[in-house]
């Protein structure tokens, strides 16, 4: 769950540079659902507590994966079917414009420019409440919750949605980082280096394959991703033998110098290990978005030289 937090920080960090630089963030709107995000991220570790002190943590993870992944991934894969039947046989379906529930009639509104909204502080609010729960427990930035509730609840332009959700994932992360390290000393930042780059090359990849695929199609290819994952954690959790792994542990002399210091750091000064391991997943972030924007320029510089006619 740390190490994951950790990854997701660096990530989120990247991406929001990257969107803060075109513009597509809205800050305001941003910070109400990270108020709502730290009360939830709070009262989801003192949760993770209570179950790792009577030693269930690793069931209620297993079984959280498995609920959510399971229904998010079958109302995206009937939604996303729906719509390539319906694009098939040439139906076109009129949506109301505007669809109100009761959240939406709650007080104390407030005017939030960049996104054109007069929404009340408590949507927001509760939105980051659930989503920073579901990170303190699961290690998962939440914006599998926290996308749709925006655009189908709060109703922020689709350009604003992917930037203020990584907007909203770097605090909740930073939170959920911090906390764990701190309680349980869980943070591997070599594992952490691992998952960074791995993920930065994911995303560049995941972009150019997305181009490819229309949007029914994309959500239909997530929601079996998410259906075959819940799957197995669900075959692992309730199917599987139970299997006896002989844990390996390497002693200090068999450690160098680099791994010896991590250790030490980590159980002799945990609170500054967060912090170390919270700066360290940022300026990789940021490093990745500002490396991917120069070599964007580059491309588009070089190519459009060789693309120029010749006299």
């Amino acid at each position: 769950v740390a190490n994951e937090a950790n990854n997701i920080l660096a990530t989120s960090v990247s991406g929001s540079t990257t969107h803060w630089l075109k513009n597509t963030l809205d800050y305001k709107m941003g910070f109400m659902i990270v108020i709502g995000g730290s009360i939830g991220t709070a009262l989801g570790i003192y949760t993770f507590t209570y179950f790792k002190g009577i030693g269930k943590i690793d069931t209620v993870i297993s079984l959280a994966y498995m609920y959510i992944l399971a229904i998010i991934g079958t109302l995206m894969l009937v939604e996303s079917l729906g719509e390539i039947d319906k694009a098939k046989k040439n139906v076109i379906e009129r949506k109301k414009l505007h669809v109100h529930y009761w959240i939406h009639g709650l007080p104390l509104r407030m005017r939030f420019p960049k996104s054109k909204l007069y929404e009340s502080v408590f949507t927001p609010i509760m939105i980051g409440l659930v989503v920073g729960f579901i990170a303190a427990i699961m290690g998962i930035g939440g914006a599998f919750i926290l996308v749709p509730a925006m655009i189908y609840i709060i109703k922020m332009p689709t350009r604003l949605v992917p930037g203020t959700s990584l907007f909203v994932t770097i605090f909740v992360s930073v939170i959920v980082t911090f906390l764990h390290s701190i309680n349980y000393g869980s943070i591997d930042l070599m594992l952490v280096v691992m998952l960074v780059v791995g993920s930065i090359v994911g995303v560049q990849v995941g972009q150019k394959l997305g181009e490819q695929i229309d949007s029914s199609g994309l959500k239909a290819l997530l929601a079996i991703l998410l259906l075959v994952v819940g799957i197995v954690i669900a075959y692992d959790t309730f199917f599987a033998e139970t299997i006896q792994k002989e844990a390996v542990i390497a002693m200090n002399q068999d450690l160098n110098f680099f791994s010896k210091f991590i250790k030490e750091f980590s159980n002799d000064m945990p609170f500054f290990y967060g912090l170390f391991s919270i700066l360290f997943a940022i300026v990789l972030g940021i490093a990745a978005a500002f490396i991917r924007r120069s070599i964007s320029k580059f491309r588009k510089k070089y190519f459009n030289k060789t693309l120029k006619p010749t006299k």
